[in-house]
């Protein structure tokens, strides 16, 4: 599914269109009712992680301040704590997938009701938006069909553009309440927390796709730090000095940081360990597939010779290949 940078430019693209009118809907939503969006104003847009947000409100109500202020404002003033709806971000990445389907809402947005009304966008594998333009096949299905994506979302504004959403799960929600502080490409983002959270007794896989701390970090920067960083993925954390997690982290913020702006300047990504048979170094690559004991387990590519197993205490490697 689409990491954090890929959504910090899905952000960008529905940033245009803040302040107008939808005047047409269409898609093959059946999580919400995409009529239910018609005549509505696109009144903000956020990301937090790998999360889209776009707030709607009725089309003659004054656009002021974000909805993102306003909901700031308004919690400051009463001191209350985050609405009983609110989209949190997901506690743990292996139960992504169930948390989805227990939180999708079929409500219906309160046009009158003003502010609060946030649409939340979650994309799977090759979601994606598209600005003015639809999605065409490149190739044959299965079936050897060439039939173009189906949009799940479609919407026209009053300007004469168009936004289309692929291959996302979409439910209303009050606030896009999230932690700007775990989010990797945040100005926000919590050094210390992650730090902390990198040092317990786990694999550090596991650790670096925990969205408590990484949020927006996804699988494709999982691989490429740990290579940069020089970590075999199953060293327990607590087991490296600080100067190596702090490197650690340094290159997790400037690759998702680099790969962002490769993004943002039409460039594609070119990794160096993740999907690859060797390594920069001509040595061969290990995969496997890893991930907590009964949770979420992913594909995981490494080195074995620049990223070795770090010996236990008892002499016995952290790492099992």
């Amino acid at each position: 599914m689409p990491e954090g940078p890929s959504v910090r430019k899905f952000q960008l693209l529905t940033s245009r269109f803040v302040g107008q009118v939808v005047t047409k809907v269409g898609g093959s939503s059946r999580k919400i009712n995409v009529n239910d969006l018609n005549g509505l104003r696109l009144q903000d847009s956020q990301v937090h992680g790998k999360n889209l947000f776009l707030a709607f409100v009725a089309a003659d109500c004054p656009l002021g301040p974000s909805a993102e202020e306003t909901v700031l404002q308004r919690d400051a003033a009463s001191g209350a704590s985050s609405p009983a709806h609110v989209c949190a971000p997901e506690a743990h990445p292996q139960e992504e997938e169930l948390q989805e389907l227990q939180h999708s809402r079929a409500d219906v947005p309160d046009a009158a009701g003003g502010l609060g009304n946030w649409l939340r966008f979650h994309f799977g594998l090759f979601g994606s938006i598209r600005a003015n333009e639809f999605s065409r096949a490149n190739k044959a299905n299965k079936r050897g069909d060439w039939k173009d994506p189906i949009p799940r979302l479609t919407l026209h504004f009053e300007s004469g553009g168009f936004l289309v959403f692929y291959n996302c799960r979409m439910h209303w929600c009050s606030s896009p309440m999230a932690d700007p502080a775990s989010d990797i490409l945040s100005a926000e983002f919590h050094r210390g927390q992650a730090l902390d959270a990198l040092h317990a007794p786990n694999p550090i896989c596991y650790t670096l796709l925990d969205q408590r701390y990484f949020s927006g970090l996804g699988n494709i920067i999982k691989n490429e730090v740990l290579y940069l960083a020089k970590i075999h993925p199953l060293t327990q954390g607590s087991l490296l000095a600080l100067s190596d997690l702090e490197h650690l982290l340094d290159c997790a913020i400037r690759f998702s940081s680099d790969w962002l702006q490769s993004k943002l300047h039409g460039k594609g990504l070119h990794p160096q360990i993740y999907q690859k048979e060797q390594c920069p170094l001509g040595h061969a690559v290990m995969k496997g597939t890893l991930g907590p004991s009964g949770g979420f387990k992913r594909l995981t590519w490494w080195c074995p010779q620049c990223q070795p197993a770090v010996l236990s205490g008892g002499g016995d490697p952290t790492a099992v290949t």
